[in-house]
């Protein structure tokens, strides 16, 4: 597909996400604007990459919809600065998206994108989609179990869960920065979860709450399936 058709099927999309109410803020727009969601797709899926839906990447894996990603960067509440914790890289596109918004190239206090993906064989693809399109300096790729989180450069203000979990992962509450926020996907492993917001206090209290329902590959590894 044609870079002029790559770019009016981007438009289109955004458009449509805005219209739906999933894109509300320019930051976040701007970021689905410049992130070439095509470099993080199979090359079979290249001409599908501003469809609004999940793609396959492989090994049981998938990219999720935009209009996902839309969503859990909204919710998130991303800006500059800011260190974020993301569970499953699967492609390294929704890592990317974070570091547009916490570290723009042009950012004068640039935060960092940290992401654990626990599929070894995902490991590769994910770093050469990174530096292919620009992000590998923003975004440090880490092979582990997402459930246990990165104690050494915790804690964060902002964690992506990006598969679905029995409970919120109790490593990843203790490395939540206070007034931080978490995302995740809790429920059963058969593609119905409900998305939580995890917020922390300033004094440590945490409060969730639930925000409508989701479906996302479950978590594997000691605090998943």
């Amino acid at each position: 597909m044609s870079d002029n058709r790559l770019e009016k099927n981007r438009e289109s999309l955004i458009q449509g996400l805005k219209s739906r109410g999933y894109l509300t803020t320019g930051r976040v727009e701007h970021a689905l604007r410049v992130v070439p969601r095509e470099e993080f797709v199979l090359p079979e899926s290249r001409n599908m990459a501003y469809r609004d839906h999940p793609l396959s990447i492989s090994h049981g894996q998938t990219i999720s919809a935009p209009h996902m990603c839309a969503i859990m960067c909204e919710g998130l509440k991303l800006a500059e600065g800011m260190k974020v914790l993301e569970v499953g890289a699967g492609s390294g596109y929704h890592a990317a998206l974070c570091a547009e918004i916490v570290a723009n190239i042009d950012a004068t206090n640039p935060g960092h994108v940290y992401t654990l993906e626990i599929v070894e064989k995902l490991i590769d693809f994910a770093r050469e989609n990174l530096v292919r399109a620009g992000y590998a300096d923003r975004v440090t790729l880490i092979q582990g179990d997402g459930g246990k989180g990165l104690p050494e450069y915790a804690p964060f203000d902002r964690i992506l869960v990006a598969a679905a979990a029995p409970s919120v992962p109790k490593p990843l509450l203790n490395q939540l920065a206070p007034e931080g926020i978490m995302l995740i996907p809790v429920g059963s492993p058969g593609f119905y979860q409900e998305l939580m917001m995890v917020e922390k206090s300033k004094d440590g209290r945490i409060t969730q709450r639930r925000w409508g329902g989701v479906a996302f590959v479950p978590l594997t590894g000691e605090y998943g399936y």
